[in-house]
């Protein structure tokens, strides 16, 4: 093939993510990912990193907006958020403005972003700014599976914790006490507001319409693995001792204590205990 075919069909490639997700190469991944990194350089250059209250400070607003929009309690989504984004420091959130690891399903048309995670090059959506994340996340939860969690009081987060996990969300059976732990610490049910029986019947019956009228089908979709048997999981080519942690639900000094490790140093083939 002449070479100028060859780059044609890759421009053509990297214009549409929703195409050949599974069978993408690495150097194809590449490729695109350093597309996505060329098109938000102003943002990626001026990226100030978040502490967790900053990335609260930051997004409550947001997040209550949502909540009142679609009744998903704000402490849920700030939570979420925290721990899928590393408090807004994880490379998604910084490269592709991805704050909840919501990955390229079939019906999403936008562009991706290829990182290593359940499989190889698993394809993550990119967004032009966090609101659309934010955005996006409430509108990924009005599937099918996640029906049920809307007819939860707007304040109830401990039922959106462990429903989340229910309908799909987190394979982690952690799941729900890492995000309780979260709202908890931070105090985030502050910004869960209570509706009255009027108010939630209608917006009850506004978001189970939408919910209704969607074709997509549910997805099982997550950003975290379940626990090995036997507790250890073995390092690959591209994995930090960060998405590592997430992955599992844990803190990088939890992974870094529980394998006596005193540096972030890893290597490929090594086993790392991923269970307290």
């Amino acid at each position: 093939m002449r070479k100028t075919a060859y780059l044609l069909i890759s421009v053509a490639f990297l214009g549409s993510c929703s195409a050949h997700r599974n069978t993408i190469s690495s150097h194809q991944a590449y490729r695109n990912n350093q597309s996505v990194q060329k098109a938000n350089s102003a943002s990626i250059a001026g990226y100030t990193p978040y502490t967790s209250l900053q990335y609260i400070d930051r997004f409550k607003g947001i997040a209550i907006q949502e909540m009142n929009l679609y009744g998903i309690p704000a402490s849920i989504t700030l939570a979420q958020g925290l721990f899928e984004s590393g408090s807004g420091n994880g490379e998604l959130a910084r490269v592709a403005n991805n704050h909840f690891g919501i990955k390229c399903t079939s019906d999403w048309t936008g562009k991706g972003y290829y990182k290593d995670d359940d499989n190889k090059n698993d394809c993550f959506r990119v967004y032009d700014t966090p609101e659309q994340s934010f955005r996006d996340h409430s509108k990924f939860l009005q599937r099918k599976n996640y029906a049920p969690l809307f007819e939860l009081d707007k304040d109830d987060y401990q039922g959106w914790a462990y429903g989340l996990k229910k309908a799909g969300y987190a394979t982690n059976p952690n799941y729900p006490q890492l995000l309780i732990n979260v709202i908890q610490k931070y105090h985030l049910d502050q910004y869960d507001r209570p509706e009255g029986e009027v108010q939630k019947i209608k917006r009850e019956d506004r978001v189970l319409t939408q919910i209704n009228q969607n074709i997509g089908t549910a997805a099982k979709d997550s950003v975290i693995q379940s626990t090995p048997t036997d507790k250890l999981y073995t390092v690959q080519q591209g994995d930090t001792l960060y998405n590592i942690s997430k992955r599992f639900g844990l803190t990088v000094d939890d992974l870094k204590a529980l394998n006596n490790m005193a540096d972030n140093n890893i290597k490929i083939g090594q086993k790392l205990v991923v269970s307290k």
